[in-house]
């Protein structure tokens, strides 16, 4: 049999589940990024495309649905992760920049760094020559997300498995209505809403909080890897540490051995799964 491939991609979990915009547009995109893998795409390169085309479309609570903080600004955090190198990017506070997650794509590539964060980090995408926001009025959409059923988060979010075995995982957000200015959550925190490595690869929403205190993307990992459980019982273990806790959200994973787990302790998830193997199912 050829080497399987997984995609699991995630628009945000809360109150209700996708309305028919959210769901053709998940359709549509994870067939697109599906048909990327089969082609022989680099799983880093796919889930950057999703989470980059998630942030445009403004359907979802990051990139162009971002939510305002209590100044009236919109911060946008990101993360991407290669699970083959466990190189990682991260953007946090990021107002300008046109894709969040391609530019903490360019951290992880172009600098030394994981994570930059605020004026710095837009101050380097326009270094790099980014796309950025010209009018945040212009470009933030005023009618955001309305299928959550006024739910205060959503993230969103894509894991992948590709044709020569390496896993990679990205999560972008807009954050929570109403934030403090400055706040950050678990989107742009490797290890908190993101992770991949060679065994797991990871993307978390939710209030970002509650996946920060457990390091809920890690986490998952740490189970599979030292304990040996299996990926969707490692997924349920940490969405209970978390509702105990009081939180609640979901989680996607993809593992190297080609489980695909999509988990949610919310009333709905948006999400998509896309299981294949090429040549022969």
């Amino acid at each position: 049999m050829s080497q399987a491939i997984r995609l699991i991609l995630h628009g945000g979990a809360g109150a209700a589940a996708d309305d028919m915009r959210t769901g053709a547009h998940l359709s549509g995109l994870g067939a697109q990024c599906a048909a990327m893998l089969e082609g022989g795409a680099a799983a880093l390169d796919v889930v950057e495309h999703a989470v980059a085309e998630m942030e445009a479309s403004g359907l979802y609570v990051a990139g162009r649905g971002s939510k305002a903080n209590r100044d009236g600004d919109f911060e946008m955090d990101a993360s991407i992760m290669d699970g083959a190198t466990r190189r990682a990017g991260a953007v946090a506070c990021v107002r300008r920049v046109f894709s969040p997650v391609g530019l903490a794509r360019r951290v992880m590539q172009d600098t030394p760094h994981v994570l930059l964060a605020g004026a710095g980090a837009d101050r380097f995408a326009c270094d790099l020559g980014l796309r950025t926001i010209g009018s945040p009025a212009e470009y933030f959409v005023a009618l955001q997300s309305v299928d959550e059923g006024g739910s205060p988060h959503g993230t969103v979010g894509a894991v992948a498995l590709d044709l020569s075995g390496a896993l990679a995982a990205a999560t972008s957000t807009g954050g929570t209505s109403g934030k403090l200015a400055g706040r950050i959550g678990d989107s742009a925190l490797i290890g908190a809403g993101t992770w991949a490595d060679e065994a797991v690869a990871v993307s978390c929403t939710g209030l970002g909080e509650y996946f920060i205190r457990v390091a809920a993307a890690h986490e998952v990992a740490a189970r599979v890897r030292l304990a040996h459980v299996p990926l969707g019982q490692a997924v349920d273990q940490v969405l209970a540490v978390i509702a105990a806790d009081g939180g609640a959200g979901g989680i996607i994973a993809v593992s190297s051995r080609g489980e695909a787990v999509a988990r949610w302790n919310t009333p709905a998830m948006k999400h998509y799964i896309a299981e294949m193997a090429n040549g022969c199912m």
